[in-house]
């Protein structure tokens, strides 16, 4: 890639998951907790995003169980569009007893 293609394809990227984010359906946007039992989770990994964008919050990458492959994938972090009134809460493991509990971001108040 070029030195001009390579922030282009970023943002198109960027893009692309803020407008996935943006359609998601009002019911999506409670806390939601998923019951899974799987080996510790990695460290997460550190990413260099651009610059903050007024009026967006960046949602930190995770990393996801993949029941099918068994095993975790990370899923990069993204720009979400502010909500007034509302601070994010990002996605997040948590130890619970001998288990590992996955708990999606959501908005809080």
């Amino acid at each position: 890639m070029t030195a001009i293609t390579r922030p282009l394809a970023l943002l198109a990227g960027f893009g692309l998951a803020l407008g996935a984010v943006a359609y998601a359906p009002a019911s999506q946007a409670g806390h939601v907790s998923v019951g899974v039992v799987v080996g510790v989770p990695p460290p997460p990994v550190r990413v260099v995003h651009v610059r903050p964008r007024p009026g967006y919050v960046w949602a930190p990458g995770y990393w996801r169980w993949s029941a099918r492959g068994h095993r975790h994938v990370w899923v990069d972090g993204y720009w979400v569009r502010a909500r007034p009134g509302y601070h994010y809460r990002p996605a997040r493991w948590v130890h619970e007893g001998r288990d590992w509990r996955f708990h999606r971001g959501y908005w809080a108040r």
